[in-house]
């Protein structure tokens, strides 16, 4: 049975790998605005680096890769990494993550807690500013919190300031209580304060989100839903919107305002929306992009050989999994999602179909996240023809047969490697379970709003950890969470959650969710991610070993030919 899988699952990729080569070329539409966004750049007022005493290029213009249109750029409805790596360049948090994955002060120039936890203080810089100007305050902080929490505002991101055990979170949520209840305030100006129901030792880590990031009250109140578009966003990070053409480019300019614009060398930073991995790719061979925002994987073998010191793998705590809509049948049955579950080889997918550094994963939280105490789910430790078997009978139990086969759609967004991996798991669901399986995919936009609503059986599902720390796996299941959409629930697991805040330990907390997920099987994993992306050899400064994947332009550089 491997070697049939193995045989198909070759023959797979070799269909996919030629049509990702007609693909390439294809999308070529707005390379004369590029162009242009080049020209009209001023010319860099630095000749030098100022530390390495590298020659810098003449025109300091960063084209970046990055995947789809956003479906928002305001930091509190972002929840996407396609948003996420715009809004880090508009908008500065108190903290920031460092080359390296650790925290770093940012907005914050220093923080403390109370002895219990439960109180964090955080004294603000006073150069801080708005890209009009104005000074940022901790009001700013006051207002961009209760912000995300707002049930009006509506953000599928609230859960994480209650993650976080912000003091009447939960219940303002709920609409229990309004925003103004919440734990936060401003001591004075530059003192910004935080009370936490429940005590927790990593804050200044959560901080680094951009759900926690300040916000622009009055140019909110004054343009409503329309304040992030060009002319109307007032942000505080290194950049401030300048275009924004959908389908296009995205145009962020220096914000002469903000503090370090002094050491920013990056003048203009240009993003595209690509959806197609193989397209980007052709953009970036033909010196259209500086960086991708990923690698079609039917291109990793010749990439590895031909472009290596571009070709960057680097560390991640990220899984790659799918979710079951278990509102919804066959979904609903414990046993189907157990036997989808045990039946995908992912030593086959990470050693011969993504390649790009993958660990196979059997549950949620990777190993590696700090300080996890990683424990191996029952069914990662035996052979996969041990789960194939298993699968086979749960499917049996459960009342499918060769008669009867197992039917359902897999909903993915617009990516041949994410077409590429749909094509081969259902291949393995086919020959292993008789299974009938439908692939489908939807644009970037529309794939996040039919998932949000629920409309799907089963989906491609993506997490990146927004903090180094397991809850940020964890939580994401939680009945609350905003990024729950497949509508499982388990009180037991979110009470084990919500003890694990105050617990001087919380590891003995995680173990026993982790356990109670791989007892219902929410979600499947396939394997843990690494960020795997081509950089321009005259583009320096890219953090190739955040295992955060967060990428500040401001800390890169474009060097001369």
């Amino acid at each position: 049975m491997t070697a049939t899988i193995n045989r198909c699952a070759f023959a797979l990729l070799a269909l996919i790998m030629l049509a990702a080569c007609s693909e390439e070329g294809r999308q070529h539409a707005g390379d004369e605005a590029l162009a242009a966004a080049e020209v009209d750049a001023p010319e860099s007022r630095m000749r030098d680096h100022p530390e390495t005493g590298e020659k810098l290029a003449r025109r300091q213009v960063l084209v970046r890769g990055n995947a789809s249109e956003p479906a928002s750029l305001d930091p509190h409805l972002v929840e996407d990494t396609v948003g996420g790596a715009i809004v880090v360049d508009l908008f500065e948090g108190l903290t920031r993550s460092g080359p390296n994955g650790d925290t770093e002060p940012a907005l914050a120039r220093s923080w403390s807690s109370s002895d219990n936890n439960l109180t964090w203080t955080f004294r603000l810089r006073e150069d801080g500013r708005w890209s009009d100007g104005t000074t940022v305050t901790a009001h700013d902080f006051v207002y961009g919190w209760r912000r995300a929490v707002d049930p009006e505002v509506g953000s599928n991101y609230a859960y994480y300031i209650e993650s976080a055990g912000v003091e009447n979170a939960a219940e303002i949520i709920t609409g229990e209580k309004e925003p103004e209840a919440l734990g936060v305030r401003a001591i004075d100006d530059f003192t910004f304060e935080v009370t936490l129901a429940q005590p927790i030792t990593y804050l200044p880590d959560m901080t680094v989100h951009y759900t926690m990031f300040p916000a622009p009250r009055e140019a909110i109140e004054t343009h409503g839903p329309d304040w992030t578009k060009p002319g109307n966003m007032v942000s505080n990070g290194a950049y401030l919107l300048d275009t924004w053409h959908l389908g296009e480019k995205l145009v962020a300019a220096r914000n002469p305002h903000y503090r370090e614009n002094n050491r920013t060398i990056i003048d203009r930073v240009v993003y595209v929306p690509i959806e197609s991995s193989s397209a980007e790719l052709q953009r970036y061979a033909s010196g259209e992009l500086h960086m991708t925002s990923t690698v079609p994987v039917s291109q990793m073998v010749r990439l590895k050989k031909e472009r290596p010191d571009e070709l960057v793998m680097a560390p991640s705590i990220a899984t790659y999994m799918y979710a079951f809509n278990v509102n919804r049948p066959p979904f609903d049955d414990v046993r189907v999602r157990r036997a989808l579950t045990y039946a995908i080889d992912r030593n086959l997918i990470v050693n011969y179909i993504t390649r790009g550094g993958q660990m196979p994963a059997f549950s949620l939280t990777p190993g590696y996240v700090s300080d996890f105490d990683f424990q191996q789910p029952e069914y990662g430790t035996w052979s996969q023809p041990e789960r194939d078997e298993a699968a086979r009978r749960e499917l049996e139990k459960a009342g499918y047969t060769e008669d009867n086969p197992l039917e359902f759609e897999l909903l993915y967004n617009t990516d041949e490697s994410h077409k590429a991996l749909a094509i081969v798991v259902s291949q393995m669901w086919k020959e292993k379970l008789g299974a009938k399986v439908t692939i489908s995919n939807l644009e970037w936009k529309t794939f996040l709003s039919e998932k949000q609503a629920g409309n799907y059986e089963m989906a491609r599902f993506g997490w990146k950890g927004d903090y180094n720390e397991a809850s940020t796996f964890l939580t994401l299941l939680t009945t609350d969470s905003g990024n729950n959409d497949g509508g499982w629930g388990n009180v037991e697991y979110d009470q084990l959650l919500q003890d694990a805040r105050s617990a001087e330990d919380p590891n003995p907390y995680y173990v026993q969710a982790e356990e109670i997920l791989w007892q219902e099987f929410p979600v499947a994993p396939v394997y843990f991610n690494t960020t795997v992306a081509l950089v321009s050899p005259v583009l320096k400064g890219y953090p190739e070993n955040n295992p955060r994947n967060i990428i500040y332009s401001k800390d890169m550089y474009i060097t001369a030919d």
